[in-house]
């Protein structure tokens, strides 16, 4: 977890995204939307936006922040993205990924 991080100790805390939905709109754009478990800030939202908005073709990150519940991030992007990538950008952002196989 990164240095400044409020939400403790990487090894003690477990944060889940779970990849729920894709949608293609008209204009070539992705919305990808994952649940996310565990964010209870404006750093963790930070964290998470700024670790996906850096992947390729990602033009914005929206969050809907639901402290001690499900927050919902929907990526819009000019190319769809891969479930490993989501994962690495927000492992970096110390949190975990769980994959929706549905």
């Amino acid at each position: 977890m990164p240095s400044g991080a409020c939400c403790g100790n990487a090894a003690t805390n477990h944060h889940t995204i779970q990849l729920t939905s894709k949608e293609h709109a008209m204009s070539q754009t992705i919305r990808t939307n994952v649940n996310v478990s565990g964010m209870t800030c404006g750093h963790c939202v930070s964290s998470v936006s700024e670790e996906l908005e850096a992947l390729s073709g990602v033009e914005d990150v929206a969050v809907d922040l639901n402290p001690g519940g499900l927050s919902t991030v929907t990526i819009t992007s000019t190319s769809e993205l891969s479930p490993s990538e989501i994962g690495e950008a927000v492992a970096e952002a110390g949190y975990l990924v769980v994959a929706n196989d549905a």
